[in-house]
């Protein structure tokens, strides 16, 4: 009895220091009928002048609270959501448990006040166990916290802890799903289903559930003390021997690159069980080790020679607590898309430098892409593909033009002649094209050109032989390139902001596929045409340029990719106000 007195004595304690301006533990004896009109007074009190948005006194702390957490107070009446004339709901626990699983998503429980909500709670529960009469003034508070934490977490779910068009600074444009939380709120209190409500905002999509499903699983590496750390040394080639290969052997088998040999045998029981056979031993780099290095290089967006090499040891030794980041950070962004992505559509990851044609959640066509530079980074969208330009001009857009085709016509006017560039007058319906040669360029700067410059098509036109139009204001675009070699490097960051793709007439065919009039031989004779010709798709095409660093594809493997334009750092430090991991930045110096 001692001890439960205690332990009452110790909430009792904890809620008096939280709360500020309580009318104290013992409050003046009420009938219960009255509580929750009480408490009701109480809500309207403490959020009577408020700041906007408001803040909730918890001392020592001063808890700002959603804005839209007035709305729905004001539209109730003032009315508590969670607590009634005996007390809290079940719906407050509901509640709590699925808040104090909430890093399941990679979100952040003090978001969503789970110490003070759990602390009030339990005081609560003790309160009437020993048959104390609820204090109105903290059922108050703990109303208003329940209420602000179902909201954030709502919104969270749908759109994200921070707004990626405001720290990326014009480099991402996202259109994320939007809910009218408050009138969830509504339904979910009146359905009594809070856990159920919450859980159907989590994104639809099968790549979050798997993604989510990976964190939890590296979570649990990291709870069985991660993985080994492999000494620097020479390289390693397949079949050479090392003393580190064991240690190697030993990483791959956490991460489940390497994976026992089995075979299945009749037991005594005449029941079919499976063993693992023993894995290799010793310093060589065999074949099966070598394999498992493969598809760990492969997962990692590495060369897949099966060397032990520089970079390559670089990324296995990277922490699993790193790796943990990565998936939370990349989660975020899921919950950044729009509600659906389309049953057809195009997605290139940037940071993977893929591109990916998905029917009904399964690729069916993928290729390599070049996007922007480190300088000219591809920004991050989604928009409709209208329309395929084949033989397209490429019309140079104002920022290469002064960067880098004005210096070089300034040396030579001869380079225009050269690289089959053309200067059409401005505001000239006729097209008139203007004579390099009367220009004065010694007095030309870049608001003075006198003219549009545009490369003529042809097997020289840096667009190459089509271009693939989803009109956006970044004036970013798929196109063909005669650049052919740039797909076979590993680090594909080359072009001025859009989008070179590896197989255009593969695109262009799916994507006119059904029509009879499109044939092969049609669409490269158009390709390999001296004309402009347009051809408008028979239905526009969702495309979304993506960034994500970590996902899991559909086989189930878990990816991560290099962070090539430090999006990742800037997402760090948004969501948790510190800078980039450590790891992450060693990688970054060492690019």
């Amino acid at each position: 009895m001692l001890h439960h007195f205690e332990r009452w004595a110790t909430h009792a304690c904890l809620v008096l220091f939280l709360a500020s301006g309580l009318c104290g533990v013992f409050a003046s004896p009420v009938i219960a009928a009255s509580l929750s009109q009480q408490v009701r007074e109480n809500i309207s009190g403490l959020l009577a002048q408020q700041p906007s948005p408001p803040l909730l006194t918890l001392a020592p702390q001063k808890i700002p609270l959603s804005v839209e957490l007035f709305e729905f107070y004001r539209e109730n009446g003032f009315r508590p959501g969670w607590v009634g004339d005996f007390g809290t709901s079940s719906m407050a626990k509901d509640l709590l448990a699925v808040l104090e699983s909430c890093w399941n998503d990679g979100l952040i429980a003090d978001d969503y006040h789970v110490s003070q909500i759990r602390s009030l709670l339990e005081f609560e529960k003790d309160a009437r166990r020993y048959q104390v009469l609820q204090d109105a003034n903290y059922l108050a508070r703990l109303d208003i916290l329940l209420t602000d934490a179902f909201l954030r977490y709502a919104t969270h779910l749908t759109a994200g802890r921070v707004d990626p068009n405001a720290i990326y600074e014009g480099e991402w444009k996202a259109r994320p799903r939007r809910a009218n939380v408050v009138q969830l709120l509504r339904f979910s209190l009146e359905k009594e289903r809070v856990a159920a409500a919450l859980q159907d905002m989590q994104p639809a999509y099968p790549g979050y559930a798997r993604l989510r499903l990976a964190l939890q699983s590296y979570r649990e590496l990291e709870l069985a003390g991660g993985w080994p750390v492999i000494p620097d040394g020479p390289v390693v080639r397949p079949g050479q021997h090392d003393q580190r290969v064991s240690l190697l052997r030993q990483r791959l088998l956490i991460s489940g690159d390497l994976v026992p040999d089995r075979f299945e045998t009749l037991d005594l029981d005449n029941t079919f069980v499976s063993i693992d056979l023993p894995l290799p031993e010793g310093d060589q780099l065999e074949s099966k080790t070598t394999a498992a290095l493969r598809l760990f290089q492969s997962r990692h967006g590495l060369q897949d020679d099966g060397v032990l090499g520089p970079k390559t040891l670089e990324a296995l030794n990277v922490p699993v607590s790193s790796r943990i980041r990565q998936l939370e950070l990349n989660l975020e962004r899921w919950r950044w898309l729009p509600k659906v992505l389309g049953n057809r559509y195009i997605l290139v990851n940037i940071a993977d430098f893929h591109l990916f044609v998905v029917e009904q959640g399964h690729t069916v066509l993928e290729m390599p892409v070049v996007v922007g530079t480190a300088y000219r980074k591809t920004p991050v969208f989604s928009d409709e593909m209208t329309y395929i330009e084949f033989a397209p001009y490429w019309g140079v857009p104002e920022t290469i033009l002064e960067e880098d085709k004005l210096p070089q016509i300034r040396r030579n006017v001869q380079f225009l002649d050269r690289n089959h560039f053309e200067i059409v007058a401005w505001n000239n319906s006729s097209e008139r094209i203007v004579d390099p040669r009367t220009i004065n360029w010694r007095k030309v700067g870049p608001k003075t050109f006198p003219g549009f410059l545009r490369q003529k098509p042809g097997p020289w036109n840096a667009l190459g032989h089509v271009k693939f139009m989803f009109p956006n204001e970044f004036d970013v675009y798929l196109h063909d390139t005669p650049d052919r070699h740039l797909f076979s490097r590993d680090r594909r960051s080359f072009s001025s902001g859009c989008i070179r793709i590896e197989r255009p007439l593969d695109l262009a065919q799916y994507l006119l596929e059904g029509s009879g009039q499109w044939t092969c031989d049609v669409i490269q004779d158009l390709m390999d045409g001296f004309e402009p010709k347009r051809v408008t798709l028979p239905k526009s095409l969702p495309v979304h340029i993506l960034y994500w660093t970590a996902w899991v594809d559909e086989q189930n493997r878990v990816q991560f990719r290099e962070d090539i334009y430090e999006r990742d750092a800037t997402l760090n430090l948004a969501l948790y106000g510190v800078q980039e991991p450590k790891v992450m930045a060693q990688l970054d110096a060492k690019r």
